[in-house]
C-alpha cells in the first residue's frame, strides 16, 4: 500500500463520514434556529425547550435515512476497504 492510496482512501473514508452526518446535522441546525428564534420572541427561556425537540427532530431523520446511511457505508466497505484488505 503506497501513500497515495493511503491518503485517496482516507479522504474517502472522511468524505463518507461528511455524507452520513450531513442530514443529522442539518436537521439539528435548523431546529435549533427555528427554537432559538421561537424563545428570542416569546422570551420564554427552557432548556428542555431547546433540547427535546431537537432530539426527537433528529431521531426521526436519523430513522428515515438509516437505509441511505446503511448503503453508503456498505458501498464504501464493499469498493474500497475489503479490496485493500484482500490485496488487489
Amino acid at each position: 500500500m503506497n501513500e497515495a492510496l493511503f491518503f485517496d482512501t482516507l479522504r474517502q473514508g472522511l468524505w463518507t463520514a461528511v455524507i452520513l452526518s450531513a442530514p443529522l446535522l442539518a436537521v439539528a441546525l435548523v431546529v435549533g434556529v427555528a427554537i432559538g428564534l421561537f424563545q428570542a420572541l416569546t422570551s420564554v427561556q427552557e432548556m428542555t425547550l431547546t433540547f427535546v425537540p431537537k432530539v426527537g427532530a433528529m431521531m426521526l431523520v436519523f430513522w428515515v435515512s438509516m437505509t441511505f446511511m446503511t448503503g453508503t457505508l456498505v458501498s464504501f466497505f464493499t469498493d474500497r476497504i475489503v479490496p485493500l484488505i484482500a490485496g488487489s
